[in-house]
């Protein structure tokens, strides 16, 4: 009993209770959300899944607050290998195509899928900040760039052979862009990056890989859209899931049409609505005031994630710290950007919102 009470007592002195408080306030609003786009079902399953997995993110958050960080970035090569055959699942009998991309495991005995390469975002995090932080007296060095280099090109590769979902993949280059930036890596190697990119993309959008083009034609078509509108204009192809979400969106006003009484939401109008486009649910039942108050929640996250990071005053902690912010920012960027027809369609969802654990 002594031994219990010491363990709280420890945990409350090491864990962050606001940035806890934070996150469960967002997915307990994320699991009501969840609730009202996907009554339409006729089933709690998706409910109930929601509840556990905030369940045991808690339990989580609390297990690896009292670990040490340091003894889990040690061990480098444990964490690479873990990103590689955890990804490399994908091409077994349990990797499962949804959506056109082969993102999921289906596991028997679990009641739903599991997406490695949204795991392996933290265990790339982690293992990035350990080797910035190693090299930190030679950050900007070319060994040392090209070493952070190798890491995220060749997650990126994996991810694409296995996967081919270039969307996702794309999330560890930017969170790579930014990790690198605030770790101090000299300016000049972002000007060759983006030099390289401009050269580099052109080839990319023709290159074929075992018959195939690495960016399907489907995929520049959702790029291309963003672009031009003479790309369907009617919406009834490659902007049909832009076109309905801006539909629910804006069908709500300022202050929505209330929860659960969506008159898109409740019929299912919106495909993916519980995923990929809950911001227009909310939009549709909640309104600008909730649309704003799901934006504030999450900023107060990202915020939170950096502030942790500065006050830290170790420098892999920071880089970790800043990787998370960074992941969690890019990611509702690039959603909300989907829903309002700025960003591709690439199935990327909202943090602590969407449906998915």
């Amino acid at each position: 009993m002594k031994k219990m009470l010491q363990t709280v007592k420890h945990f409350f002195s090491r864990a962050d209770m606001l940035l806890l408080f934070l996150c469960v306030a967002t997915t307990t609003f994320g699991i009501v959300l969840v609730a009202s786009a996907t009554q339409h079902f006729g089933t709690t399953r998706n409910l109930m899944i929601q509840i556990v997995a905030l369940i045991l993110g808690i339990l989580f958050y609390a297990l690896f607050t009292m670990l040490d960080i340091d003894i889990i970035a040690e061990r480098r090569e444990v964490l690479f290998l873990f990103n590689l055959l955890f990804i490399a699942l994908l091409r077994t009998p349990l990797g499962t195509n949804i959506g056109g991309n082969r993102s999921w495991l289906d596991i028997p005995g679990i009641p739903f899928n599991i997406q490695p390469v949204e795991i392996c975002k933290i265990t790339f995090i982690i293992l990035l900040a350990k080797i910035m932080s190693v090299h930190r007296n030679s950050i900007s060095k070319p060994e040392t760039v090209f070493r952070m280099g190798f890491h995220v090109v060749f997650i990126f590769g994996v991810i694409l052979v296995m996967s081919r979902d270039a969307g996702v993949g794309m999330m560890y280059l930017l969170i790579f862009a930014v990790m690198l930036w605030t770790g101090g890596v000299h300016w000049s190697w972002f000007a060759i990056g983006i030099g390289a990119l401009a050269i580099l993309f052109p080839i990319a959008w023709n290159l074929k890989i075992g018959g195939s083009t690495l960016i399907g034609e489907y995929q520049k078509l959702r790029i291309q859209m963003i672009f031009d509108p003479s790309i369907d204009p009617d919406g009834v192809d490659i902007r049909w899931h832009t076109n309905q979400s801006l539909l629910t969106l804006t069908n709500g006003g300022v202050t929505g049409q209330g929860l659960f009484n969506g008159s898109r939401t409740q019929i299912g109008a919106l495909a993916e609505q519980h995923t990929d486009f809950i911001f227009s649910v909310v939009g549709e039942e909640l309104g600008i005031l909730g649309c704003t108050l799901v934006l504030l929640l999450e900023m107060a996250i990202i915020l939170r994630c950096v502030y942790i990071g500065i006050k830290s005053g170790n420098y892999m902690n920071r880089q970790i710290c800043i990787g998370m912010a960074s992941m969690l920012a890019w990611q509702v960027t690039i959603n909300v950007g989907m829903c309002l027809g700025l960003t591709p369609v690439i199935g990327l969802t909202l943090p602590f919102i969407s449906y998915g654990g």
